[in-house]
């Protein structure tokens, strides 16, 4: 998830574990998937890797347990969002512009999910990312795959768009300083 733009921003993340606390506290702000219990298992330098836990109440069918297709988005479009963020230069939104979906084999019952969401390339002004989701103990077999485009929304544009990004940075900066985990 390195960005194509030279300038960093000094104090948004630059290391690896800086990238996986914003991501984790992307996922704390959004209430869905905080509801779905989605957490961050890993960030390199172009992957971010994110868990969905398998639960009852992700089923969408009850005669197999099969995972329902509309956790599987939810999971892609929080991976591939966040991979997004964390390409950017300085803070910013990165609202999903386009997000195309192929299932691949149905999720199996018991078995948590991890979606692995990499930055494909980086416009001016959108952010193109893939994202394919495995089951966590069987990761030869994929599940799904997506092609998603986010807009980008940086400095003064993501300031009036969102305070959600202000608290991001501000809850990134109290965490950084205090040396603590998300």
């Amino acid at each position: 998830m390195t960005n194509n733009n030279n300038t960093q921003t000094p104090g948004w993340p630059s290391s690896l574990e800086e990238k996986r606390i914003i991501a984790t506290h992307i996922l704390a702000i959004l209430p869905h998937c905080r509801l779905l219990g989605m957490s961050v298992e890993d960030v390199t330098d172009d992957t971010l890797v994110m868990r969905l836990p398998y639960q009852l109440a992700i089923v969408g069918n009850p005669e197999t347990g099969a995972v329902h297709g509309g956790s599987l988005t939810t999971l892609m479009d929080s991976a591939s969002g966040a991979a997004a963020i964390l390409s950017l230069p300085e803070p910013g939104l990165c609202p999903t512009l386009d997000l195309r979906i192929d299932y691949m084999n149905p999720a199996r019952a018991g078995e948590d999910l991890l979606a692995y969401a990499r930055v494909s390339r980086t416009s001016k002004s959108v952010v193109f990312t893939e994202c394919t989701v495995v089951q966590a103990h069987a990761e030869d077999v994929v599940v799904a795959k997506c092609s998603a485009t986010f807009m980008r929304l940086e400095g003064e544009a993501a300031q009036k768009a969102s305070a959600a990004i202000q608290a991001l940075k501000a809850s990134f900066d109290n965490t950084k300083k205090s040396g603590g985990d998300a």
